[in-house]
């Protein structure tokens, strides 16, 4: 059976079941905006950063700021619609994600698509107002999630979840980049390498919960294909180099340091001792937790001494 005749099939069988949706929540789907609120947290952790570091008072960039938000917003939006239409048939295997319009069919896949694209043009351009080197970042982040990680390697290797960790942890050079054209700092760098880092035992972590419905919708997730062992010694393998990389950070300040370093080394913690005290089923729940406070005390952390240390000098 050709993809295209999969994709009727179980669209057909999605219809049966879904339930109808206002226009508001069918374009919140399509578009991810719970993807695009995440996200935002860590551009804006970029973005008050590079205003600390070079003395920079909000103020003086209000215009870049929200031409900043406006413009990584309508990226993000535009990929996960690209993710969305591409996805349509593993889409409707998966108990989670089976009700999306885009399987239901409550949105055509020609809307998608230009959706997409005007979105894509439009938060480009904004993105562009605020410096070239922004817009080139939020392209080349919608380009890797798109391509090399939707389109290719999500279907084909165990290695999907590295490949989409360079558009994941695209928003922080996106914030970075809209102050100060310049993302060679050792913080920034800092910054998106522990993203780059944290992805990986965040989704290994979705993996093993969602296990069934990946191997369903044939998706080679590492635990899917590897089993749940090699992807605990994969998991600590990535968290010993998200500690080491909390020193990028000692550049900039040490107390930003010793924050990201402490959390960094309890996730560690907890996934030796729950592997050998929890099933597998809850030992990656603890750890999928234990990602979202992560990144949440991490980002609020850098937001919270940056704005502080912003208004400190004004």
């Amino acid at each position: 059976m050709q993809k295209d005749e999969k994709i009727d099939t179980n669209i057909q069988q999605a219809l049966s079941t879904a339930p109808k949706q206002t226009l508001s929540k069918i374009l919140a789907q399509t578009v991810k905006t719970g993807i695009i609120k995440s996200n935002l947290i860590p551009m804006f952790a970029g973005l008050t950063l590079a205003l600390y570091t070079y003395k920079i008072s909000p103020f003086e960039k209000l215009p870049e700021i929200i031409l900043a938000f406006v413009g990584s917003s309508l990226v993000m939006g535009a990929a996960g619609a690209f993710n969305n239409l591409y996805d349509r048939d593993i889409d409707s295997v998966m108990e989670r994600t089976k009700n999306r319009p885009t399987v239901t069919g409550e949105i055509e896949p020609k809307t998608v698509l230009w959706l997409g694209i005007v979105m894509t043009i439009l938060g480009l351009a904004a993105l562009a107002w605020t410096t070239p080197l922004a817009a080139l970042l939020g392209f080349l982040g919608l380009f890797f999630y798109v391509v090399p990680y939707t389109m290719w390697t999500k279907r084909r290797t165990i290695y999907n979840t590295e490949v989409g960790s360079i558009s994941g942890a695209a928003p922080p050079l996106i914030g970075w980049a809209a102050i100060h054209p310049d993302i060679t700092h050792p913080a920034i760098l800092g910054l998106f390498v522990i993203m780059v880092i944290w992805q990986m035992p965040h989704f290994y972590a979705i993996a093993i919960r969602k296990h069934d419905e990946y191997k369903a919708a044939k998706v080679p997730m590492l635990p899917v294909v590897k089993g749940v062992r090699r992807t605990y010694i994969q998991t600590n393998v990535y968290l010993v180099i998200l500690i080491a990389t909390s020193f990028l950070l000692g550049s900039l300040s040490l107390g930003l340091m010793l924050v990201a370093l402490l959390l960094s080394v309890a996730w560690l913690i907890l996934s030796v001792y729950g592997y050998k005290k929890m099933d597998p089923e809850k030992w990656a729940k603890s750890l999928f937790l234990f990602s979202l406070l992560h990144m949440t005390v991490l980002f609020s952390t850098v937001i919270l001494y940056s704005l502080v240390g912003v208004f400190l000098e004004l």
